[in-house]
């Protein structure tokens, strides 16, 4: 299968919000502050249940939100129809991820369709995003998840990105997802 990633703007959201953002949660990371940085352990749930972040937020809510005048969408085309989609957020005041630095760069949105992911159209994005941020000078890449979501944690990780941060209390009306801060540098 043969994977086309372009940069298609904005104008796109669309197309990736018809792409499913959600997934299974059969098990989760139990997160430890410990001197080094912190320490991820695995635990089953009992229960297992479906999540699904547009039902929170639809991407087509972000133009409303903010000033996406910097972003940018990667979508990822496998036989002419698009499976893949990440979204880049930059130098844009008021998204507290970006610090109000011009040197960072936000993943703020990777999806792919459940039935091409584990095809490396992920990392293709990936690798998209990290493109795009070292065009425009970024030093640093950085992209939150939750303690939930344990196969974008894995995906980070072996993408280089370092946990640097936790807050078990930043999602009010999900208080039993802690939310997870990956940095990597570029």
């Amino acid at each position: 299968m043969t994977i086309d990633v372009r940069e298609l703007g904005m104008d796109a959201l669309e197309q990736l919000a018809s792409l499913p953002s959600s997934f299974s949660v059969d098990r989760i990371f139990e997160v430890a502050a410990r001197q080094d940085g912190y320490a991820l352990s695995e635990r089953s749930l009992a229960e297992p249940y479906r999540k699904d972040y547009d039902a929170l937020e639809s991407p087509l809510s972000w133009p409303k939100r903010f000033d996406v005048s910097k972003w940018t969408l990667f979508g990822a085309f496998a036989e002419g129809a698009i499976v893949g989609g990440a979204v880049a957020a930059f130098d844009t005041p008021g998204v507290e991820m970006l610090e109000n630095r011009r040197d960072l760069v936000v993943l703020w949105d990777l999806r792919v369709t459940p039935s091409h992911r584990r095809r490396g159209i992920g990392s293709a994005l990936f690798g998209a995003v990290e493109s795009w941020a070292r065009a425009r000078k970024c030093s640093e890449l950085s992209v939150e998840t939750q303690n939930i979501n344990v196969a974008a944690c894995r995906f980070y990780a072996r993408h280089g990105c370092s946990l640097a941060a936790i807050d078990p209390s930043a999602y009010s009306n999900l208080p039993m997802e802690t939310q997870l801060i990956w940095r990597k540098p570029l």
